[in-house]
């Protein structure tokens, strides 16, 4: 199996994502949304900064169970209750991306939601991974 991550010289400079994934040969792995539940399923975290970590550490829990690192990841969706929030927040929360999953980013989107399943919820990650 192999990813290649393609970022086009004719695209704005992707910064903490990439603009396309290839994947070649493999098994695709379908990550359920994550938030910031913790394992009793009480949602933890009162900031963005904490929320993200912890959402981002049960996707990549749950895909290292499937057999996958942070590398294997194609795609992964951002749903934020708050862009604006995000988006001034984007330096912080990339030192948590590269600290947990390092500097091979997937395509990545972040979408606003007017709320997410928890309302305590101000952040949801999804993905796809290509294993081999």
């Amino acid at each position: 199996m192999s990813l290649e991550r393609v970022n086009p010289s004719e695209l704005s400079p992707a910064t903490g994502f990439s603009h396309a994934v290839t994947a070649t040969g493999g098994r695709l792995v379908f990550l359920a949304g994550q938030t910031a539940l913790d394992t009793d399923g009480k949602v933890t975290g009162a900031t963005l900064a904490e929320q993200f970590e912890l959402a981002l550490t049960n996707l990549l829990t749950a895909l290292r169970h499937a057999g996958g690192t942070p590398a294997d990841l194609a795609r992964v969706t951002v749903y934020a209750t708050d862009v604006a929030d995000y988006r001034e927040q984007a330096p912080q929360l990339g030192g948590i991306w590269r600290r947990l999953a390092g500097r091979d980013y997937p395509a990545m989107a972040v979408i606003g939601a007017v709320r997410l399943w928890d309302e305590e919820c101000l952040v949801e990650l999804d993905g796809v991974a290509v294993l081999d």
